[in-house]
């Protein structure tokens, strides 16, 4: 399984990014997926997630100005940011839990990891 993460970019502030994440391999099904972020020298955090019906979960930091969607036809994550601030600065992942059959455990994985940068 493989978590392929695009999107990153180099944006001014105020701008706009959208992110995206395809889940490929052997995949049964795939409950939550996610979006981290680590900005540098600090510890990563959790910048939203989405259920497989669709329900979401933000951080304080970036609702109303964050949306994060899936497809799940395409076993994709998107993360649409607007109104970004250079503290949106970050190496953003996606992440989720998935199983590779219908008697396999459901497991954690994690994408590579793409930057975004936000100019001032």
């Amino acid at each position: 399984v493989q978590l392929q993460a695009s999107g990153g970019g180099l944006v001014q502030a105020g701008g706009s990014l959208r992110l995206s994440c395809a889940a490929s391999g052997s995949i049964y099904s795939i409950s939550d997926m996610g979006w981290y972020r680590r900005a540098q020298g600090k510890q990563r955090e959790l910048v939203a997630t989405v259920s497989s019906r669709g329900t979401t979960t933000y951080a304080d930091s970036v609702k109303g100005r964050f949306t994060i969607s899936r497809d799940n036809a395409k076993n994709t994550v998107y993360l649409q940011m607007n109104s970004l601030k250079p503290e949106d600065t970050a190496v953003y992942y996606c992440n989720a839990d998935l199983r590779q059959s219908i008697v396999g455990r459901t497991l954690n994985y994690w994408g590579q990891g793409t930057q975004v940068t936000v100019s001032s």
